[in-house]
C-alpha cells in the first residue's frame, strides 16, 4: 500500500517541477495502545508508529520561496521561507507555517524549496495526521538543508509548532511519529521524556481499528474539565500526603482514603488516572514476555474505566467494546484518543478478523444507522528517508 503513495508522490512531484526529488521522507501515523488521559498527569504512555504514512518529497529551488504542494487536497502555497509565519484561514498549511515558525526561532536560515506531500492516513480517526505531517515536514527540511536536528528535537519542534496552530497537545504523538521502530511499543515517561522500547509481537492477534465514524462535540470542553478535575485532586492529595508529588507517587489506597473530601467527580477521576498508570507498567511486562491475553485484559479495563471513571466514551464506542468483549476470538478493546467518538482499538485473533468486521459492521449500522470504518494496522518505523 504504501509503495503506490510513494510512487504517486514522487510521480506528481516529477510531472509538478520536471525533477527527481532530493529527498523522500515516510513519516507515519501512530495508535497509542495503553496510557489514556495520562500525558498530561506525570504518567507513562505506550504509543507506537503505524504502516500508515504520509509521504513527503522535496528539492531546493534555488530561492527564498518554498512552494508546498498538498496532492489529496488538490491544493497548494508559496510561502519565504524566512518571513515571520502568520497563520491563514487555510488550516492544512498552518501546521507547515508553524514549523517554519519554530526553524526561525531557533535562528535556522533556510533557502526555498519544493515540497509535495500526500497520505494514506485517515484524518480524523484519531491517528495523529497532524503530528505525521509536522514531523515529516521538518525531517524532510532538517535532511534537504542538513540542520543537525536531533530526532526528539524534531518531535518537541513539531509539538510547538502544533501549539501556535492552537491546539495543546501533549508530546506523545509527535514522539512516537519519529521515534518509532518496526514491532516495537514505546514506553514514554511524560515528565521526563525518557523513553524504552518494547517488543511488540501480537502472535497470533492481528491489530485492528474500528473507527466509529462519529465527533462528539464535548470533546475540546470534557478535556479541559477533565484536566481541570484532574488538577484539583493532586492538589487534594499532596496536601494531605505531604511526600506525594504527581499522581506517578501515588496507589490507589491514597486516593480511596480521600473519597470524602473530594468530589464525586474529582475521586473517580483520580482513581483512573492512578490505575491507568500502573497499567501501562503491566502491559510493558505482558509484551515482554509475549502475553497478549494480559495485555487484552488491561485494554478492557481501561475502556471500562475511561467510560465509568473519566465519563469519556458515547454510546457507540461503549456498544462496539461489548460487543467485541462477547467474543472469545477478542482478546482486548478499548476506545483510543481523548474519546467522544474516533477509534477503538483492537486485539482479534487470526482468522477470525473478517468474521468480526462483517457481523459487528451490520449490528453497528442497524444500531446508529452509521458506517463503521474499519483500518488494519501493523507497528512500523518512526519518521524515514526512503531509499529507492
Amino acid at each position: 500500500m504504501n509503495d503506490i503513495l510513494i510512487h504517486k508522490t514522487t510521480d506528481f512531484f516529477q510531472q509538478t517541477f520536471g525533477s527527481e526529488p532530493a529527498k523522500t521522507v515516510l513519516s507515519p501515523g501512530r495508535i497509542n495502545i495503553i496510557g489514556e488521559h495520562i500525558d498530561y498527569n506525570d504518567g507513562f504512555v505506550l504509543p507506537a508508529a503505524i504502516d500508515k504514512i504520509i509521504c513527503f518529497a522535496f528539492e531546493k529551488n534555488n530561492s527564498d520561496t518554498a512552494k508546498i504542494v498538498a496532492i489529496d487536497l488538490n491544493d497548494e502555497f508559496e510561502v519565504c521561507v524566512n518571513d515571520n509565519q502568520k497563520r491563514t484561514d487555510s488550516v492544512w498549511t498552518n501546521y507547515l507555517r508553524g514549523v517554519l515558525n519554530q526553524l526561525k526561532i531557533k535562528g535556522f536560515k533556510l533557502d526555498g524549496f519544493n515540497c509535495v506531500f500526500s497520505s494514506n492516513i485517515p484524518v480524523g480517526s484519531g491517528l495523529s495526521s497532524s503530528a505525521a505531517l509536522e514531523c515529516g515536514f521538518l525531517f524532510g527540511i532538517n535532511e534537504l538543508f542538513d540542520l543537525k536536528i536531533k530526532p526528539v528535537d524534531i518531535a518537541l519542534m513539531g509539538q510547538s509548532a502544533e501549539h501556535w496552530v492552537g491546539i495543546n497537545c501533549g508530546i506523545m504523538d509527535q514522539f512516537s511519529s519519529v521515534m518509532g521502530q518496526e514491532n516495537k511499543v514505546i514506553k514514554i515517561d511524560c515528565r521526563t521524556l525518557e523513553y524504552e522500547y518494547h517488543n511488540a509481537d501480537f502472535n497470533d492477534y492481528s491489530l485492528i481499528l474500528f473507527d466509529s465514524n462519529v465527533k462528539h462535540s464535548l470533546m475540546t470542553s470534557a478535556y479541559n474539565e477533565r484536566r481541570q478535575q484532574c488538577e484539583e485532586g493532586i492538589a487534594i492529595i499532596k496536601s494531605n500526603f505531604p511526600q506525594i508529588t504527581s499522581f506517578r507517587d501515588c496507589n490507589e489506597q491514597h486516593v480511596l482514603e480521600l473519597h470524602d473530601v473530594m468530589s464525586a467527580n474529582v475521586f473517580k477521576r483520580c482513581l483512573f488516572v492512578v490505575k491507568e498508570i500502573k497499567r501501562v507498567t503491566q502491559a510493558c511486562n505482558a509484551l515482554d514476555k509475549g502475553d497478549i491475553e494480559t495485555l487484552g485484559k488491561l485494554m478492557f479495563e481501561t475502556h471500562q474505566g475511561l467510560s465509568v471513571d473519566y465519563e469519556v466514551s458515547c454510546a457507540e464506542l461503549d456498544m462496539i467494546v461489548d460487543t467485541l468483549k462477547k467474543e472469545d476470538a477478542v482478546v482486548g478493546s478499548r476506545l483510543m484518543g481523548g474519546g467522544f467518538g474516533g477509534c477503538t482499538i483492537n486485539l482479534i485473533k487470526k482468522g477470525h478478523e473478517e468474521r468480526i468486521k462483517k457481523q459487528l459492521s451490520a449490528l453497528y449500522l442497524d444500531t446508529f444507522g452509521i458506517e463503521l470504518k474499519i483500518y488494519d494496522v501493523k507497528i512500523g518505523n518512526g519518521t524515514s528517508l526512503y531509499i529507492a
